[in-house]
């Protein structure tokens, strides 16, 4: 493998990690507040972070820069995503952390990070242990290979992404309402003290 790709790699992820950290995302609290209603940061910092990726990248190949075929689009599997995708916000909500979050936390010294980690890493090798026994309900509710949901509705991606827009527009519009309703964002003391 190029040494350039791994040190490129590695570059990006501790600046993203610093940045995580800065933005207190390296607190269990902050995501819980997420859960909670109470707290609208990490909708407000990675909401828009996606819809800048998908309109760049639709962008791009509107231009004829980036060749649609030169693009990974899993197929969808219904059901395995619908239970994966509960039971990782599951874990998200009760343990605080996604995977790049606890890893900042365990970076900056947080043992519940570490614990979350550790399950991390168990529910992983169990689920790999276990896949030879999955793999027929892992593709089981099986879509059309490389479907977009501008695909599935019949409508341009740039509709998809309008839609997209006008949805964090009313989540930013409604978050903030809900802040001030509240108890408001988690403080920095929250953050670093561990408080809930």
């Amino acid at each position: 493998m190029d040494t350039g790709i791994i040190v490129s790699g590695l570059l990006c992820g501790v600046l993203f990690g610093y940045v995580l950290e800065n933005a207190g995302f390296g607190s269990g609290c902050k995501l819980q507040g997420q859960f909670q209603l109470r707290d609208w940061s990490v909708f407000k910092v990675m909401f828009p972070a996606v819809l800048v990726a998908a309109i760049g990248l639709e962008a791009l190949r509107a231009l004829g820069w980036v060749q649609p075929e030169s693009l990974y689009i899993p197929t969808t599997a219904l059901w395995p995503m619908l239970l994966g995708g509960g039971l990782v916000g599951a874990g998200m909500a009760v343990g605080g952390y996604c995977p790049g979050t606890s890893a900042v936390g365990f970076a900056s010294g947080r043992i519940d990070a570490l614990v979350f980690l550790v399950g991390l890493v168990a529910g992983t090798w169990v689920f790999a242990l276990a896949f030879p026994g999955l793999e027929d309900f892992m593709s089981a509710g099986q879509g059309p290979d490389r479907q977009t949901l501008g695909d599935l509705l019949g409508v341009s991606n740039w509709v998809v992404l309008a839609a997209l827009v006008a949805a964090a527009a009313g989540g930013f519009f409604f978050g903030g309402r809900m802040e001030r309703a509240g108890p408001g964002p988690v403080t920095v003391d929250e953050a670093l003290g561990g408080e809930r």
